[in-house]
């Protein structure tokens, strides 16, 4: 979660950032002015994430998925250029803690969630990049993949009898030229116009990444502009069949999929003591457990949808 820090306004004087390559939140304290401070299109990193400050009214954020330590951040800029930082909210029964993997709760019997403050109010459209794609799956392959993740987050798909009530909508527009717009260095650069699958270079330890943009609206969950999804291709390697007795050091495009999907669509991460659910931090190598929606994240999807 990003540091909070105290501070007020600075001057432009104090804070004129625009020489600067990338900046922390300590360049950028909440309550500072992208305006004055002339920060708009700079990088701002936290941990192993970074975002491209966005214009006045707008918001980013990016959530990785990996097999070590998985990271998020989230940047508000209010109309008057006012900086905000965003945390992941916790649901009602996110509870946890340090507990043993095997003392986990079944996914069906795991309340936890966390969100974040998006929500698509529409219809999420989105494209798959050129380029190639993660298991080697054609462009035909890699679309029903992903489809069927991003179907899995808008029809509540889960074995645990809970109906479909989240009103959440997806469309696929086709192939673009157009690539997710993300660098190797894990850092959200500025937004294309389209909502973008593809597959990459990320940080070693990343398995995929999801970066957002949206609409500042105060009082309710900002409105989704834009989500682009890239599979770290450079560093790992993925099947579509993750439960084959044949997997060996491959992850699941569909389990990574829904948990990247469930970003796109508002959802944050659960940690430690909550590994049976899809929207846990971590990625596991040949399991498909994660295609699967537990009760915490068909909860946390109701309470956003």
């Amino acid at each position: 979660m990003p540091a909070q820090v105290s501070a007020a306004a600075p001057t432009v004087d104090e804070c004129d950032l625009s020489e600067e390559e990338t900046l922390t939140v300590e360049d950028l304290p909440e309550g500072s002015s992208v305006i004055e401070c002339e920060a708009v299109g700079l990088v701002i990193r936290q941990g192993d994430v970074g975002l491209t400050v966005p214009a006045p009214g707008e918001a980013a954020g990016v959530e990785l998925i990996s097999d070590g330590e998985s990271d998020g951040f989230q940047i508000e800029v209010a109309a008057d250029g006012t900086v905000n930082y965003p945390e992941e909210t916790p649901g009602p029964q996110s509870g946890g803690g340090d507990i043993s993997i095997a003392a986990d709760p079944g996914a069906c019997s795991d309340g936890a969630y966390s969100t974040n403050d998006l929500k698509e109010y529409g219809t999420y459209n989105w494209y798959v990049g050129d380029g190639g794609m993660p298991g080697a799956l054609t462009k035909d392959e890699a679309r029903a993949a992903f489809a069927d993740a991003i179907n899995n987050i808008t029809g509540s798909y889960n074995n645990c009898d809970y109906t479909d009530t989240v009103d959440a909508k997806s469309q696929y527009q086709g192939t673009t030229t157009y690539e997710a717009d993300m660098n190797a260095s894990g850092s959200c650069t500025s937004r294309d116009g389209q909502s973008t699958w593809d597959a990459g270079d990320l940080p070693s330890d990343t398995v995929a990444q999801a970066c957002w943009w949206s609409v500042a609206t105060p009082g309710i969950k900002n409105d989704l502009l834009e989500s682009d999804v890239r599979y770290n291709t450079t560093d790992k390697n993925f099947t579509d069949n993750g439960a084959s007795s044949s997997c060996s050091n491959k992850y699941d495009v569909r389990s990574v999929g829904t948990h990247e999907a469930g970003h796109v669509f508002g959802m944050g991460h659960v940690g430690s003591g909550h590994n049976n659910l899809t929207m846990y931090t971590n990625s596991f190598l040949c399991e498909t457990k994660a295609r699967t929606l537990g009760k915490g994240d068909v909860l946390g999807l109701r309470s956003i949808y």
